[in-house]
């Protein structure tokens, strides 16, 4: 018989520091073991010395002497990321972020998955981390879906042999459904939609085919798409069909909070901004599909947002093109 469990026999409480401040958006947990280690992080009035700590919703964390923020309503907002940005907090060689070009009264927040520095059109980022983690697994169901160009020639058959999925290097890509809009001249154009999020995806399975990509567009990431949203510009998507898309319970009650709390930009815009970590919107699990079942158009594409009357901010306006142009109707990932 086994003896009976003691408190020595329990598991801490609570969550690692370091994975609660990586959560709130706060920074990386590498980076939160170096500011622990650097002593700027205390709990309930101890200074850390050690990452070997755990805490819970009880504990009072400050960071650089600042309480860490509670968690606010659930914000998202679209950016149509130009082509030479990288999606990090910061970059080691210097080159130009994401959070570097945001308008410096936009709250603190992350992105929801990256986009390659050569990537461009939506990104989608919010103040939730729990949210940001949740819409970045392929297990959403939620389609990306791209416009690429890229050098060589193709035809129909054989993007569909990609329907089935493919293996490249040891890595097993799921279905992708490809259509092919022009192959004049020496660049064809494919509209691309996949719903996993590996690195370089793409570029990779392209490569098989014979086709280098040189220009990638994300122009939707689930219901909310890139639209005629200038370059550069981020706009809000409006609470009301942020619910409607995320499958919130208390609609009205996460309106409310919404409107009565609005979040205070503190002039850091950078990718460790913090966002909270306790998302409040339960979201709609999509069964993901294999074969041609998975992408089937949805009902539920949402043209985001100007429907509250909110301009975009920033950016610089194109005019719309045909493929082959520089289109601003044009989307992007990183991880393809």
């Amino acid at each position: 018989m086994n003896a009976p469990t003691t408190p020595k026999d329990e598991p801490p409480k609570g969550d690692r520091i370091a994975k609660v401040l990586a959560r709130a958006g706060v920074c990386s947990r590498r980076d939160a073991e170096r500011m622990i280690l650097s002593g700027r992080i205390s709990v309930n009035g101890t200074v850390l010395e050690s990452p070997a700590h755990n805490v819970t919703d009880k504990d009072k964390i400050l960071v650089d002497g600042k309480p860490l923020q509670a968690s606010e309503p659930t914000r998202v907002w679209r950016y149509h990321k130009p082509r030479g940005q990288v999606t990090t907090a910061r970059d080691p060689e210097g080159r130009t972020t994401v959070f570097d070009s945001l308008p410096k009264d936009l709250p603190r927040v992350i992105s929801i998955g990256r986009l390659d520095v050569n990537t461009e059109g939506l990104l989608l980022l919010t103040n939730d981390g729990a949210l940001a983690r949740k819409l970045e697994l392929p297990a959403t169901g939620w389609a990306r879906r791209y416009r690429v160009r890229a050098h060589g020639r193709t035809n129909q058959a054989k993007l569909d042999t990609l329907q089935k999925g493919i293996k490249v290097d040891g890595v097993q890509y799921g279905p992708i459904q490809a259509k092919l809009e022009r192959d004049k001249g020496a660049n064809a154009w494919i509209a691309m939609t996949l719903r996993e999020g590996k690195n370089r995806e793409i570029k990779r399975v392209l490569e098989t085919l014979g086709l280098d990509v040189n220009r990638l567009i994300r122009t939707s990431f689930g219901p909310f798409q890139l639209g005629d949203l200038a370059e550069g510009a981020v706009q809000e998507i409006p609470a009301r069909v942020l619910a409607d898309q995320l499958g919130e319970t208390d609609r009205k009650k996460n309106q409310a909070k919404a409107s009565g709390n609005s979040s205070e930009a503190d002039g850091t815009t950078g990718g460790g901004g913090r966002a909270s970590s306790k998302s409040k919107l339960k979201l709609k699990s999509r069964p993901v599909a294999k074969g041609k079942k998975a992408f089937k158009k949805r009902k539920t594409v949402v043209d985001h947002s100007a429907s509250d009357g909110k301009k975009s901010t920033g950016g610089k306006r194109r005019g719309s093109a045909k493929p082959g142009t520089r289109n601003k109707g044009s989307h992007a990932d990183r991880r393809r």
